[in-house]
């Protein structure tokens, strides 16, 4: 992580350490609120990216995606109350393919 010699949500526009400089397409909404973020904690934008970048940089993937995944399957769990157990509709939609398919059987033998 890198150091900065200026105190947090002051302005600052000379950094103590080397940077290279480099080009990014953002999309204009992207843009808005990153701009509305800089002016809001008196940072740049560019410092502003620089963090997110470390942060990104610094995690794991593997962890970063297992988190993600948890996370979504925690939100949606139960969403669609209608269906049963799990067991339960597995075995009813099996249930219900087997007849399905002598139904079928008994026309083709018709």
């Amino acid at each position: 992580m890198r150091s900065t010699l200026h105190s947090p949500g002051a302005p600052c526009d000379v950094r103590p350490y080397i940077v290279k400089r480099t080009q990014i397409y953002l999309e204009d909404e992207q843009d808005r609120r990153l701009g509305e973020r800089a002016k809001a904690s008196g940072r740049t934008k560019s410092d502003l990216i620089r963090d997110a970048l470390d942060r990104y940089l610094d995690g794991d993937p593997s962890e970063t995606s297992l988190r993600a995944f948890r996370e979504a399957v925690v939100a949606t769990a139960g969403a669609v109350s209608r269906f049963p157990p799990g067991d339960e509709y597995v075995r009813t939609i099996r249930t219900a393919d087997h007849e399905r398919y002598e139904q079928l059987e008994q026309r083709w033998r018709s």
